[in-house]
């Protein structure tokens, strides 16, 4: 299961003209560069070849709320993600937001029929 994100979306241009450049446009061109070199659609593409190949099926959830959703309680709230940590201003639940998010993600995959039974339970990584 991944979040089927719109790569090229994300890798889009800084809003402005010549003239009216915007905001953080250096900060953008170097966020695109980031993502064009990560490789994300091909990581996608080897996934999914690879799954086929063993008999797996690769389910792309949508990414909406994933971030923001509470893995808990399932309330939606941009005030719940504050950069890395996760808090729910609902429930009071709190976790790594990436940890959180791939809950979501699973939780979402699992909707559309995927199978926990794939997946290796890890504790999280302490960074």
């Amino acid at each position: 299961m991944h979040e089927d994100l719109s790569i090229s979306n994300m890798a889009r241009s800084a809003r402005g003209t010549v003239d009216d450049p915007g905001r953080n446009v250096a900060a953008k061109s170097r966020l695109n560069d980031a993502i064009m070199d990560s490789g994300w659609g091909r990581l996608i593409a080897m996934i999914t070849y690879k799954a086929e190949d063993a008999g797996r099926r690769v389910i792309a959830v949508n990414p909406r709320h994933t971030s923001q959703r509470c893995s808990s309680c399932h309330e939606v709230a941009a005030e719940n993600r504050d950069g890395h940590k996760f808090a729910c201003v609902s429930c009071g639940f709190t976790e790594h937001a990436d940890i959180n998010a791939a809950r979501n993600i699973l939780r979402a995959g699992l909707a559309q029929g995927g199978s926990e039974g794939h997946f290796v339970n890890a504790e999280p990584v302490s960074r």
